[in-house]
């Protein structure tokens, strides 16, 4: 079988590439360009990880194709992660961007080079249970990526092998060492892709000019200013710049909702304080991994955000949208997000965050929207 890897520099899918050509597949390597980098200040690390997937390749025998989708990228993905912005959320431009790139367009790319599947370095597994295709979390829980996965569906997980879903991140630097990849040893990428290190407020301000405004507290005191709500998200601590106040507890202050139409950062003490919490979740935009539903009304464990452990909830499910009651109060749930869903190791699906029940993070919804 002919196999296309989304090979992108990084050791983890350097190691992909080696596990395919071990269990004997025809492996070759296609390296994409999602974003047009400005080098005035510094090399193009797209340049640099484009070397180091050459190199791999020519350490594995691979062929090696180079795709630039720059334009598909800023089409599907980033104008979509400027919208939200400019309306106040904080969006997640992986989840978009896996839908949208890496699954669709990688792979309309791949069968037109005459690949029968395609295959990433992302942290998931696939198997089929019933005849139906399943997305599973990955062995290594601390690298799990199926958050980001949760979008991908019956089309997607038929195409795609993920050849180290079942390993540690300690084996996967293991055996790139072992067989004398030069990626063995690279850090790892963190962050938004098309950002990498550069500071995310000057990178934003390039696309959405500053609009200053009041910080207020749920008692209507302004305590400070903002440069613009759009910079900010829920649960937020650094870069608020609040001093010391007559009669303030002095614990820090906190991001805990925004009016966009008003321009008004709303900010309270206390990284637990009760205008973080929320225990009802409104989700649109819902995606299922087996293309429905398990049920109208079902109990699972969902995230609100990566990394967090699972959080046990009711899902009642009206069409595109979803309503979600969780057993615990959950903190800083952010419009634009992504909660997704799951049934043990098997992630059902996910949908777009679009309100709480929090007092200030679900300001711009009828709270009745919220509660039904």
């Amino acid at each position: 079988m002919k196999v296309m890897l989304g090979l992108s520099g990084g050791v983890d899918s350097s190691v992909a590439a080696l596990r395919l050509i071990e269990a004997g597949h025809e492996t070759e390597a296609l390296f994409m360009q999602n974003w047009e980098e400005d080098t005035r200040n510094g090399p193009c690390r797209a340049d640099l990880d484009r070397k180091d997937a050459v190199a791999v390749c020519a350490a594995l025998g691979m062929a090696f194709h180079n795709r630039n989708f720059a334009e598909e990228y800023w089409d599907g993905v980033f104008e979509h992660f400027l919208a939200e912005y400019r309306a106040g959320r904080t969006p997640n431009p992986d989840v978009l961007c896996n839908r949208e790139i890496k699954f669709r367009t990688f792979l309309e790319h791949a069968r037109a080079l005459g690949a029968q599947k395609i295959a990433t370095g992302h942290y998931a597994r696939i198997d089929r249970r019933d005849g139906q295709w399943r997305l599973l979390r990955a062995l290594d829980a601390d690298k799990d990526q199926t958050y980001f996965l949760h979008a991908l569906g019956q089309e997607h997980l038929a195409a795609t092998l993920f050849p180290i879903g079942d390993l540690p991140k300690r084996e996967v630097r293991r055996m790139a060492e072992a067989a004398g990849l030069a990626t063995h040893a690279k850090k790892d990428s963190t962050g938004i892709c098309f950002i990498g290190e550069r500071n995310f407020r000057q990178f934003l301000g390039r696309y959405i000019p500053a609009r200053p405004g009041p910080m207020r507290t749920p008692d209507g005191v302004d305590v400070g200013e903002h440069d613009g709500v759009m910079y900010y998200t829920l649960g937020q601590r650094s870069g608020l710049d609040i001093g010391g106040r007559r009669g303030a507890s002095g614990q820090p202050w906190y991001v805990i909702g925004k009016d966009v139409a008003g321009n008004v950062l709303y900010v309270a003490q206390g990284g637990e304080n009760e205008w973080l919490m929320s225990h009802r979740v409104l989700a649109s935009g819902l995606t299922w991994v087996a293309g429905e539903a398990p049920a109208a009304d079902f109990t699972c464990t969902a995230k609100v955000r990566y990394r967090q452990h699972d959080q046990a909830c009711r899902v009642r499910v009206e069409g595109d949208m979803a309503r979600i009651v969780f057993d615990q109060p959950q903190r800083a749930v952010t419009p634009g997000q992504s909660v997704v869903f799951y049934d043990g190791e098997a992630c059902l699906g996910g949908g777009i965050i679009e309100a709480t029940d929090a007092a200030y993070g679900g300001m711009n919804h009828e709270p009745a929207a919220i509660h039904a």
